[in-house]
């Protein structure tokens, strides 16, 4: 098992980490939360190699994916970086990537009622540039991604200069940097930082002094 105590908070910069072979040749993982090596709960950064594919398999409790460089594809289209999907237990499809891709996956999370296939283009033109609503953007803005019960995922963009004031997360949190750099109390968390934290964590004054865009999901741990 690797990071299955929730009660902990967990801090890892994926670009310090080495890529794992999966079983699937031309596709990496860097693994962020995993339960079993090839089953159950798992959290990761997965690289495809240009024309690297898997075999169609079905996902017990769910897949989420957010697509953060390349593109991704499956039976049902082809997916630029910035798109968001989910897919419930029971959709079943063969995953591959013609030029190659870059994705944040968490398997086997979702709730046992949360049955809704999401499919979104957040239309951001070169997330990995954090190009958020256009480059003469200067306003805070937020894409909302799915909710369900007390879960809520998101992309936010803080312009440089944007301050929040401390709170505590009832219902825990965990973040991934896309682009820029994101600041509390406890640490900076630059482009490829991956944060998850627990629940009751008391998240203290946060800001930013670069144009920073994230994932965000809350509510679910």
């Amino acid at each position: 098992m690797l990071n299955m105590d929730f009660s902990k908070r967990v801090v890892l910069d994926t670009r310090d980490q080495n890529w794992v072979a999966s079983p699937m040749a031309g596709v990496w993982r860097k693994p962020l939360a995993r339960e079993e090596a090839e089953r159950g709960h798992a959290t990761s950064i997965v690289r495809y190699e240009p024309g690297a594919r898997f075999s169609p398999h079905d996902h017990p409790k769910g897949e989420e994916i957010l697509v953060l460089e390349g593109t991704f594809s499956d039976e049902s289209g082809d997916y630029p970086a910035g798109s968001y999907f989910r897919n419930p237990e029971g959709f079943r499809h063969g995953p591959f990537s013609e030029e190659g891709c870059i994705i944040l996956v968490k398997l086997h999370q979702f709730q046992p009622d949360d049955s809704e296939h999401v499919c979104i283009d957040t239309q951001i033109n070169g997330l990995g540039s954090c190009d958020f609503g256009g480059s003469d953007s200067a306003e805070r803005q937020r894409i909302p991604l799915h909710r369900h019960n007390q879960e809520r995922v998101a992309l936010e963009f803080w312009p440089a200069g944007t301050e929040q004031d401390a709170a505590e997360l009832s219902g825990g949190e965990e973040l991934y940097i896309i682009k820029g750099e994101l600041i509390d109390d406890a640490g900076r968390y630059t482009e490829g930082h991956w944060v998850r934290n627990p629940i009751g964590f008391q998240c203290g004054a946060r800001k930013v002094e670069q144009d920073t865009l994230f994932w965000r999901k809350t509510g679910h741990l």
